[in-house]
């Protein structure tokens, strides 16, 4: 008798319009995550080299920011921008009240943020630990400072910051789960909604927990194939 109840339950739970919601959840948390990912990556290269700067005024304020957003909970960062910016006298009259009267817009600007100071600091420590001879060898070919950098130091420093930064792809995935916090539909606000549709929570949080689970497992496949394909100049003959 129970079992049958338990599975005109989950009958109930997973039919054709919570999938639908889930799946919508899904495509919500991909979007939101890939795109933080794009914009912190964009954002991070030029930073990370004026990190590595000898000059204090371009390395201080970089390591001011790396600091602020690496030292404090993305959660805060998050409820800083959504509700801290409507404080602001005026804004709400500006132009810039099409960015921030929506949820999705805060959050991704947060998550961007976040993500790019980490991702400053794991390219900061690739960019420094480019070996010296290589940089000998490109001053001595006559590249001048852009050359070098672009040609030899990012290309080095990138693949040996594939271990690093996949796990911050892996890290923005989870911390995604936090955008349910400010009325965004994500996979975990779906399986909140759900569960308070159906007071289900084992099912529904399970339910999600496995698409992270899988979407963890395909991201650590593509970088193990891109670390193998890239360092594979590295791997014993």
């Amino acid at each position: 008798m129970e079992s049958l109840l338990a599975l005109i339950d989950a009958n109930k739970i997973f039919n054709l319009t919570t999938l639908a919601h889930y799946w919508d959840g899904l495509l919500m948390t991909v979007q939101l995550v890939f795109m933080s990912l794009l914009i912190g990556l964009i954002i991070s290269v030029p930073l990370a080299i004026m990190r590595n700067s000898k000059n204090p005024f371009i390395n201080y304020p970089v390591w001011l920011f790396t600091y602020v957003f690496r030292g404090t909970p993305l959660l805060i960062q998050l409820y800083m921008i959504y509700y801290g910016v409507t404080l602001i006298n005026g804004i709400q009259d500006s132009v810039f009240w099409v960015i921030f009267e929506r949820a999705y817009y805060p959050c991704l600007i947060a998550f961007a943020l976040n993500t790019a100071a980490y991702t400053t600091e794991i390219f900061r420590g690739a960019i420094e630990a480019t070996p010296k001879g290589e940089i000998e060898a490109a001053k001595a070919y006559g590249m001048n400072w852009f050359k070098r950098t672009t040609r030899i130091v990012l290309p080095s420093a990138f693949r040996r910051a594939i271990p690093a930064y996949s796990n911050e792809v892996i890290f923005m995935l989870h911390a995604s789960a936090i955008a349910s916090t400010v009325t965004i539909i994500d996979l975990t606000g779906a399986a909140r909604d759900i569960y308070a549709r159906y007071y289900a929570p084992f099912e529904s949080f399970l339910f999600v927990a496995a698409i992270y689970l899988c979407i963890t497992f395909t991201i650590i496949f593509i970088f193990k194939k891109l670390e193998d394909r890239l360092l594979a100049h590295l791997q014993p003959r």
